[in-house]
């Protein structure tokens, strides 16, 4: 509904003129009533007024003073302007003050009716176009932190692109000061608790309230200001984590008022493990595994990582890599003998050390399950039953529980290899349009998936018809036309996000792929949003 002030010194004039509106129609509702300019004014500063309908004669202060002082206080009110046929000066002051129309007495049902249908599709079309404005600009935000996030999840991985490359993309989210300072991670997740006792009717389980913990941890992460960045790992879907390098007690506190929160919202404790201290970002994957080894241990509260990583971790870096390549070459009867002598040694030191290497060997298994899409069940996921790992006891018990896990991966990679190359293009694709954005090569990519880069390039354009690098560049160009259309960003910002080594190189591959600049396209695309709105 838009709002309509009558101004004019006689009531029955305003009367009548309220009789020939068709409000509902034009979806109009009276704002108020004004006998003179004086009174309009005193009006429009209290109530929101779209369209001011106005005698020029008047008391007190005249129609011309009137339109005056309203264009100036207020400029977005329309204003349609009532003069007598004698009085052409008022006519021409409406124009010079901007009036949307101006109509002659005795005014005429047909001519009010068209006139404020005109200014009401005028509205319409503005109120459009400013939704229009505001989701573009939402869309963008929302653009920024998926990829500033994603690239926190890349470092995280251990998957980040040439040093050059990664302080760039860090300049771009703002986060170029953080590249070689000493970083902390939290990792918060609602504790599964054994609700069996409860009526089924009245469970509350953890795994209901997951959305509501995520936007409580993100509105915790926006009024912290830049002061911590809070992200998602698909592997770990019950789990939100922070980064930060403000200092431990800092990242202690801000735990504490979290747990508040979500006591007091959820009704929930929170678990909460902080990770060791990573030196710049080629340590923050040691970090962010020490947070999330942090959080299995916890028993609610907020547990260190303590001695997780380092010289001092249950197992060593090398025990770790020798344990993933026979998995990646499905050496499971090694990787099972290499297992249980970890397994055996960690008891041998503590009970502790033990169930944290325990821990440590599934972090290593379950993103592999989660890349090959192997659905694990509830007996198997630590991350959200850590209290699982108590019943394994022994050696052998958690032995067969980790084997386990590496079979039913090395059974679905087999699995997956049988049914052909189309999986695996399928997967392929998926992981350049998840991406696209990133450095991205032939070679990386064969490798990623275990294939000879020549062989790989020939299975590739005989599956999808292009080369990989037209593919590559034609998912990134997608993406690119998506901003030009969406967006006010400038040729660099566009590149940067797309994946583009530099504008230039962008521009250049977006004229010889439509055949203008990127410029002229968004100038085009302009122009036929102007035309298809009006």
């Amino acid at each position: 509904m838009y709002r309509l002030l009558i101004v004019d010194d006689e009531p029955e004039i305003r009367l009548g003129l309220k009789l020939k509106i068709d409000a509902d129609r034009l979806g109009l509702e009276l704002a108020g009533e004004a006998a003179n300019g004086l009174e309009a004014l005193e009006l429009l500063e209290n109530e929101e007024v779209d369209i001011v309908l106005t005698d020029m004669n008047m008391p007190l202060m005249d129609g011309v003073s009137f339109l005056e002082a309203c264009r100036e206080r207020h400029p977005d009110a329309r204003l349609v302007v009532i003069t007598g046929y004698e009085d052409f000066n008022y006519a021409r002051a409406a124009h010079r003050h901007h009036a949307s129309d101006y109509l002659l007495k005795p005014v005429a049902r047909d001519e009010l009716d068209a006139v404020l249908a005109k200014i009401t599709a005028e509205l319409d079309g503005e109120r459009d176009e400013l939704k229009r404005e505001e989701l573009a600009r939402w869309e963008l935000s929302q653009y920024y932190k998926e990829m500033r996030e994603h690239f926190i999840v890349r470092l995280v991985k251990g998957e980040s692109d040439r040093e050059s490359a990664v302080l760039d993309r860090a300049a771009r989210f703002g986060l170029e000061s953080w590249a070689r300072r000493e970083a902390r991670f939290l990792t918060v997740g609602l504790r599964h608790r054994d609700t069996a006792a409860a009526e089924p009717a009245l469970e509350r389980t953890p795994d209901r309230f997951l959305l509501p913990l995520e936007l409580i941890c993100r509105e915790k992460e926006e009024t912290s200001g830049a002061s911590c960045a809070a992200f998602r790992d698909a592997n770990y879907p019950g789990l939100v984590h922070f980064v930060t390098v403000e200092s431990e007690d800092w990242l202690r506190a801000f735990a504490a008022e979290l747990d508040a929160l979500v006591r007091e919202l959820l009704g929930f404790e929170l678990a909460a493990g902080i990770g060791q201290n990573a030196a710049g970002f080629g340590q923050w994957k040691e970090g962010y595994l020490s947070a999330l080894l942090a959080w299995n241990l916890s028993d609610g509260g907020t547990d260190n990582g303590g001695d997780v990583s380092g010289e001092q971790a249950a197992l060593s870096g090398e025990e770790i890599n020798v344990i993933e390549r026979y998995l990646e070459r499905g050496e499971l009867a090694a990787l099972e003998r290499a297992v249980s002598q970890s397994l055996r040694k960690a008891m041998a030191s503590s009970r502790s050390r033990f169930v944290k290497a325990i821990f440590q060997l599934y972090l290593v298994l379950e993103p592999h399950a989660h890349e090959a899409r192997v659905r694990l069940d509830s007996s198997e996921q630590l991350w959200i039953r850590p209290e699982l790992a108590l019943a394994l006891d022994t050696v052998d018990r958690a032995v067969r529980f980790l084997a386990g896990i590496a079979e039913k991966i090395d059974r679905r990679r087999r699995s997956e290899a049988g049914e052909g190359e189309a999986s695996l293009m399928d997967a392929v694709l998926r992981y350049i349009g998840e991406n696209y954005m990133s450095e991205l090569n032939l070679t990386q990519i064969a490798e990623r998936f275990n294939y000879n880069p020549s062989y790989f390039s020939e299975m590739f354009k005989n599956k999808i018809g292009k080369t990989f690098i037209q593919y590559l560049t034609d998912a990134r160009m997608a993406q690119a036309v998506r901003l030009l259309e969406g967006t006010e960003l400038g040729l660099w910002d566009i590149a940067e996000l797309t994946g583009f080594s530099n504008a230039s190189y962008f521009s250049s591959k977006f004229k010889r792929m439509f055949g203008m600049s990127p410029s002229d396209y968004r100038q085009q695309a302009s122009g036929k949003k102007g035309r298809g709105g009006s």
